[in-house]
């Protein structure tokens, strides 16, 4: 199980974002899938104490079932942006479906210019389509948030050993994640906070 994306990988795929180098210090937080009722409040709760800005990479079919939570993410300065609108794969669907369910996401926000792959499985193909539309956001530090047999602090150690200067960390905005963010989200926040880091959601 991997949480660090190796830098090789990188140069392999140089049209993908996985970190942002700056002079710094900035992090980029971001929170995959929702807007969850589960999961939504509670991260905004906590992003609003701490006094950060994140970005929320949404699948259309929730933003459908919830619009007053994605307008509460809005409201609270973050950055919305394209996770599809049914959370297809991009290795096991055919083109022509995947980029029409990117697109029916991308007309509930259409000043969004960021699209982040479901799974972060993308073909180089759809890579090469999709750059002329979108800055495509993948990350370096993957949290594993959603797995139920890792404990809070183990996800709290891996997080917090692994971001440097750059990063892009990845979160879940859905029921599965919620009861590890409960026990670890503000604590990861202010621990990188007390490392130095600040939290950007310019891209």
């Amino acid at each position: 199980m991997y949480i660090k994306i190796p830098t090789f990988v990188y140069s392999l795929f140089p049209s993908l974002v996985f970190r942002k180098e700056n002079n710094s210090n900035n992090i980029w937080l971001t929170f995959d899938d929702g807007p969850s009722p589960e999961s939504t409040p509670f991260i905004l709760k906590i992003l609003k104490q701490e006094n950060i800005s994140a970005t929320f990479f949404l699948i259309g079919e929730q933003i459908n079932k919830y619009p007053e939570l994605f307008n509460q993410i809005i409201a609270d300065g973050h950055e919305v942006a394209n996770h599809s609108y049914s959370h297809k794969c991009g290795w096991t669907s055919n083109n022509t479906n995947y980029f029409s369910d990117i697109e029916r996401c991308q007309k509930l926000i259409p000043k969004n210019k960021l699209f982040r792959p479901p799974y972060g499985k993308i073909s180089f193909t759809q890579t090469m389509i999709l750059k002329k539309k979108y800055k495509i956001i993948l990350w370096d530090v993957f949290s594993w948030d959603f797995k139920l047999n890792l404990s809070p602090k183990r996800i709290e150690k891996n997080v917090l050993k692994n971001t440097t200067s750059g990063s892009i960390l990845v979160f879940h905005n859905n029921s599965k994640s919620l009861k590890n963010l409960q026990a670890s989200l503000q604590k990861i926040i202010k621990e990188l906070k007390l490392k130095g880091f600040l939290f950007s959601s310019t891209w």
